[in-house]
Order: structure tokens, then sequence, then C-alpha cells
């Protein structure tokens, strides 16, 4: 009877194996662990999270922490994993790979945001990029547990805080009652209150259908971005927005580059947007990436997408 045979590599991948020189190989720039949930319906979580890492060149370490049911209308659901299974998931890996940043979305539920945030207090020189999404969709009570645990125990943990103005002003400002609507300035003094230095407050209405997008610190304006407005429902900007962000900082753009780069990457992925189902219109992230002449707006010099990556401080 023949002995089985034992699996070798075969003579081409042993020459490849010999060849490797580990100092000449170029990969991603830097690294991004991403908190967040599944999205079947590729318009967030997860699924704009990868991409929008990948189109700056960083590498993506994505930590599932429950998954939407959804179709591009609405979300009718939402399955949180248990706290466990979300901090085996990053700790096993973080052993092995030092993340450049931490990008937090939706994770679930309270459990789940005071077991990562007992994470990234083991990690603490390392920036986090927090998003807070509107969770109109959610049960009151179910929204109210989360904003005040992620109020507690994430914020005081975050880098930059990320929202649209009337999700974050509705949850870090409740009570206010002036005739005026909150400024992006109030609402970043009101996130610094519980330790965030920056707070990056989007879809800001202005006049003659313009939107703002301001960064500011506890104290001042850093910068501001005026958009046209699109006529259209997305669902996705703000996966894509924070996790490009995350990775521009994560490659070592100053930080008020970072939101200006990002930006620009998020408003041309609107205008490229798509509708793949009978609801809203998703971003296209991987506009950079489609055959010339396709789009008669796009040139040569936007594939890929020119993103100025700065040697510069991470922090601003």
């Amino acid at each position: 009877m023949k002995s089985p045979k034992k699996d070798l590599p075969s003579p081409a991948v042993i020459e490849v194996l010999e060849e490797f020189d580990e100092d000449e190989l170029d990969g991603p720039i830097a690294s991004v662990m991403v908190f967040n949930a599944n999205d079947a319906s590729g318009a967030g979580g997860l699924a704009a999270d990868c991409v929008a890492l990948a189109s700056v060149g960083v590498h993506s370490m994505p930590v599932v922490t429950g998954a939407y049911v959804r179709d591009t209308s609405e979300i009718v659901d939402h399955f949180a994993f248990d706290d466990e299974a979300v901090t085996s998931q990053a700790s096993t890996i973080l052993e092995d790979v030092p993340p450049d940043v931490f990008k937090i979305g939706f994770v679930g539920n309270p459990h789940n945001l005071s077991a990562i945030a007992s994470l990234l207090s083991d990690w603490a020189d390392v920036p986090v990029v927090t998003y807070m999404p509107d969770l109109a969709w959610w049960q009151d009570d179910q929204i109210d547990q989360y904003l005040d645990a992620c109020a507690e125990l994430m914020l005081p943990q975050t880098t930059v805080l990320v929202g649209n103005h009337s999700t974050l002003s509705r949850w870090l400002l409740p009570d206010w009652a002036a005739a005026q609507a909150p400024s992006a300035l109030d609402i970043a003094a009101a996130a610094q209150e519980y330790g965030v230095p920056y707070t990056l407050v989007t879809g800001i209405s202005l006049p003659e259908q313009f939107i703002d997008n301001v960064l500011c610190s506890g104290t001042a304006v850093l910068c501001s971005e005026k958009f046209e407005r699109l006529e259209a429902t997305f669902v996705g900007a703000g996966d894509t927005l924070s996790s490009t962000l995350a990775a521009l900082i994560a490659a070592g753009t100053e930080l008020t580059e970072a939101v200006t780069e990002a930006l620009s990457y998020l408003d041309r992925s609107l205008e490229g947007g798509f509708r793949p189902g009978m609801g809203h219109v998703q971003p296209d992230r991987l506009f950079w990436a489609h055959p010339e002449g396709d789009d008669a707006d796009f040139d040569e010099s936007d594939e890929p997408f020119p993103f100025e990556l700065s040697p510069n401080e991470t922090r601003h």
C-alpha cells in the first residue's frame, strides 16, 4: 500500500517564497479597525466602511457588531451580536495587527458600547472617530438607552465626533430653547463637556439650496465646507464620510485637511449616486474606478480620487 502524498508547495511557490523580501513590500499605508453593523443593502454599515477605506488605500479591520434588516428604502430591524462575540473578534486581531485609528459606527446596544469602550481604554493613544447615525427607525426607549450609554462611555474616548446637525443637536442639546437652531460651535461645546475635542457637524441648511459642514473644537470653528444640496434622498452618506475621515487621519493627514478631503470625496460619491433598488439613492464610492468616459465630468486625473495624504501629525 502506497503512503499518502504529503502536501508540498509547488516549485513555483517555493521560488516565490525564496524571493519574497518583506522590506520591499508595498501595502496599505495604514489600518483602521471599524466597529459597525452589516448592511445587506450595501448602503451603509461595514459595506460602506470597507469601500471608503479602500478608496483611500487603507487596510480595513471590520468588526461585525450586528446586522441591519433593511432594503434600500428603510431599516426594518436590527439584530445585535452579544458583547463577547464583538470583543472576541477585536481582541484576537488586535494581538496581531495594531490599528492606526478606530472608527465606531452603530454597535447595537449599550452592552456592546461598554465592551468596546473597555477595549479602547487599552489603546488610549490611538485616535477614535465616532459616527452617530440617525436612529429614528428605532424604538424611543432603545434610542435613549443607546445615546445615554454612548455619551457616558464612548464620547470620553472620542477624538472626532461626526454626525448630522439635527441628530447631534437633539442628542447633545435636548433642552435647547432658543428660537434659532444651535450652531455647530454650540454642538461642539456640548460634546466637549463629555471630553470630545473635535466635532464635525454636517448637513447644516443654508440659503439657496446649499448645505454647510463645519469642524469645530469646543471653542472655535476650525474649517467649513459648503456644497450644493442634491435633489435626492441618500442613504449611507454618514458612514462613507466618517470612514473616509478615519482613513485619512490614519494615513497621517492633518485634521482640517482630512475633513476637507473626506467631504470632497463624499460630494463626488453623492454626485455619482445610483439607485440599486426601488428605494433611496446610494453613494457611488467607487466613482473614481469607472472606465474613462462613463461620466463626462470625470477626467484621467480623477482616477483614482486624488487624496492629498500629508505626513503631518494626526491630531490638530
